[in-house]
């Protein structure tokens, strides 16, 4: 008995310029594209747990993602012929619908190009400290298009990369070690030399107070209540909060408890009265007395005539 030769994979699906498109082709272009998903997939595995330890997170992630991403466009490209479809006819097409996108929407690549700017320059971190365009917190996310912000709240804000590149950035903690400043007043009857060594005792006892640059206690003003004193003081970045708060109140007990005391403010006020037109005004009063007292007298004469 004679079987027929049948080969499913050999009907025609379609025919484009490039030749017949059958399932096998078809099937190739799946299995090949699904392999380079997979693959890519791994690799970026394999290099984020590599780079896990060498390169920040901030700076691995963007170059993971474009590694991954520019890989499967790479690959989609080469097997369009599989399917049929020419990849100069499609690149000139995307070049062509990627001018006319870019006219439409100048403020999306001006974000793009800001954020790949964003990554190079690094002004920021995730995790960094900042204040962007009135909006202070944590960054959370440098994304392609946008910025994430967490604020201090606990909001998160999308800031747009072309508003972050072009603004003032503060970074809180770029710089290691950051200054605080205090302005406290003491009363004038008490020993300003006295309040300044019991401050700086409490600075050498506070174990993040920087050496250098060294901390500096001084007499700034001479204030209408009080005496003005300066406190400034390098901590770092890290410890900078937690040593402010804790240290200004130290500073209170401390003086409170030696008697030196920070004054109410105070105003003397002088009170001048004219005592030369004081004797006029009271000659006047009684006139205007006597005067009335002649009407009633006048009146009561008339009643009783």
């Amino acid at each position: 008995m004679i079987f027929p030769n049948i080969n499913f994979f050999d009907f025609e699906l379609y025919e484009t310029s490039k030749g017949i498109v059958t399932p096998e082709d078809l099937i190739k272009f799946v299995l090949i594209l699904s392999f380079s998903v997979l693959l890519s997939r791994v690799l970026t595995l394999y290099l984020r747990r590599s780079l896990k330890d060498r390169v920040s997170k901030d700076v691995g992630e963007p170059i993971l993602k474009l590694l991954y991403y520019g890989s499967l466009i790479v690959v989609f490209i080469a097997i369009l012929p599989l399917i049929g479809f020419d990849p100069s006819g499609i690149l000139l097409a995307g070049g062509v619908a990627g001018i006319v996108i870019g006219f439409a929407s100048q403020n999306i690549v001006g974000n793009l190009v800001a954020g790949c700017f964003l990554m190079f320059e690094r002004p920021i971190k995730i995790g960094d400290q900042v204040e962007i365009n009135g909006t202070a917190g944590y960054v959370t996310d440098i994304r392609i298009i946008s910025t994430l912000i967490r604020t201090y709240d606990g909001l998160l804000v999308r800031l747009p990369n072309q508003q972050v590149f072009t603004t003032n950035i503060t970074n809180i903690v770029g710089h290691p070690v950051r200054r605080f400043e205090y302005t406290i007043g003491i009363r004038y009857s008490d020993d300003a030399n006295a309040a300044i060594w019991l401050i700086k005792d409490l600075i050498d006892k506070e174990p993040f107070a920087l050496l250098s640059p060294p901390p500096s206690v001084f007499v700034n003003d001479l204030g209408d209540s009080s005496v003005k004193l300066v406190i400034r003081i390098w901590a770092p970045v890290n410890e900078w909060f937690g040593m402010k708060t804790r240290l200004l109140w130290n500073i209170k007990k401390t003086l409170e408890e030696n008697g030196i005391e920070i004054p109410f403010p105070q105003r003397v006020l002088h009170i001048k009265t004219d005592s030369e037109n004081k004797p006029q005004e009271l000659e006047n009063l009684k006139e205007k007395q006597f005067e009335e007292k002649e009407c009633i007298l006048n009146f009561e004469e008339r009643v009783l005539s």
